[in-house]
């Protein structure tokens, strides 16, 4: 059985498992017992506790860090990563 997402317009988002015959019938909120409708949304690649949910689509703003000094010493060419024979 697939697993369906749904809104409920009081709530928010809720998951169901039905069959693929009962994929488009409103599903009741598991907290208010409202309907909620079906969304269509991305097929789940993740496990449900790592699924990637957003009520909002509005991009967030992210500010740039400045990167760290390296500590790697630099090298005057050759391999370095290779043991000398």
């Amino acid at each position: 059985m697939p697993l369906y997402e749904f809104r409920c317009e009081e709530c928010g988002l809720f998951d169901e498992w039905r069959a693929m015959s009962e994929c488009n019938a409103p599903a009741s909120c598991p907290s208010c017992q409202k309907p909620g409708r079906r969304v269509f949304s991305a097929p789940m690649l993740l496990s449900g506790s790592l699924r990637l949910k957003r009520e909002n689509p509005e991009p967030q703003l992210v500010k740039r860090q400045e990167p760290k000094p390296s500590k790697v010493k630099d090298h005057k060419g050759g391999r370095p990563w290779m043991i000398s024979h």
